[in-house]
Order: structure tokens, then C-alpha cells, then sequence
């Protein structure tokens, strides 16, 4: 795995061992990026089960002034605290040691502009993060909101739960949810 592009670019980033992470392909991370690019100049960004840190650490390379990393492997931690390191990036990052729910509420910022979420699949966990996410104030309608799921992830609930869902882009393993909140 590497940084696809900015000032980081061709950089490799190491990963943690193990079947509990499941690294963003270089494709699919380059056909994301090139869909937020626009939202990153000066963004604040958050990855949340960050495993070993690519996304948000792309979102920097690419221009974004902060990101939070939020992760409780403590072997994708280190990773993600080693990969910052190597990048040169770790005094533009927030890593947290927590869950994701817990952690959005350690983030005390005016707005953020992207959140990145790649959960473990059909679990539910992006419905516990989209409802905590209803109530933070630093959460705007003009915060994307990003959610990598399995095919199958279902996303008919966004509207009822105050979210407009702006894109669905497929690949042949997952999916990329883009929504807002209204």
C-alpha cells in the first residue's frame, strides 16, 4: 500500500498483519480521491477505524490541514503512529485510542469538512456513528459524509434519519455511500 498522490506521493505505508484490516485498494482509493479532491484544500478530515491510516493520511497528502485518526487495534495503531511518522505528517494528526462513537466525542472542532468511515461490514456499526453523528454540532450540511460498506449495505434509513444521500459509487467488492446531513 502507498500514497497515491500530493506531497507525500509513492511514499509506502505499512499495515497491520492480520485479518481484522482490510486495506482500501489503490484503485478504489484513487477513484475516492479523485470524487473528495475538491473537498480538501485546508480540510479537516476524519477517518474513523482508520486501521493503518491511508485514507486519512491520503486526505493530507492531498491537502487537507488536520486529521483525526480514530482506531482500537492497538496493532493498526501503531501502524497508523509509525506510517504519520514516516509521511512527516504526525503534527497535522489527532490519533485516537477509542472507539468511534466514543472518540466523535473528543472532537472539538468549528466544522469538519470530510468523515471517512470504513467499518467492519454488516455489522452496524455506521448506523451507531451516523446517530451520534445526528447530535454533534461540528457536523454541518455541508460536511460529507463518506461510509464504505459491502454490496448488500443498506442506506434506504438515510432519509428518515435527517441524511440526504448524495452518491452511491459501486465497485466490484464494496460500495462508497457519499451523504449529508440536512
Amino acid at each position: 500500500m502507498r500514497v497515491i498522490a500530493g506531497t507525500a506521493r509513492s511514499l509506502p505505508l505499512k499495515t497491520p498483519a492480520g485479518p481484522d484490516t482490510r486495506p482500501t485498494t489503490d484503485r478504489i482509493k484513487e477513484t475516492l480521491f479523485n470524487m473528495l479532491q475538491p473537498y480538501l484544500p485546508d480540510a479537516v478530515f476524519v477517518d474513523l477505524f482508520s486501521g493503518s491510516g491511508g485514507i486519512g493520511i491520503e486526505a493530507l497528502s492531498r491537502g487537507a490541514r488536520h486529521a483525526y485518526f480514530v482506531e482500537n487495534d492497538k496493532r493498526a495503531l501503531a501502524c497508523i503512529v509509525e506510517n504519520l511518522q514516516f509521511t512527516k505528517f504526525a503534527e497535522q494528526a489527532t490519533v485516537l485510542r477509542q472507539d468511534a462513537v466514543s472518540a466523535l466525542y473528543g472532537i472539538h472542532e468549528h466544522a469538519v469538512d470530510v468523515i471517512f468511515m470504513d467499518p467492519p461490514y454488516d455489522r452496524g456499526y455506521e448506523r451507531q456513528v451516523l446517530q451520534a453523528l445526528r447530535e454533534l454540532p461540528w457536523v454541518t450540511p455541508d460536511t460529507l459524509i463518506v461510509i464504505e460498506a459491502s454490496l448488500s449495505g443498506d442506506f434506504t434509513y438515510l432519509p428518515e434519519w435527517g441524511y440526504v444521500l448524495e452518491k452511491e459509487k459501486r465497485y466490484k467488492t464494496n460500495k462508497h455511500v457519499f451523504c449529508r446531513k440536512v
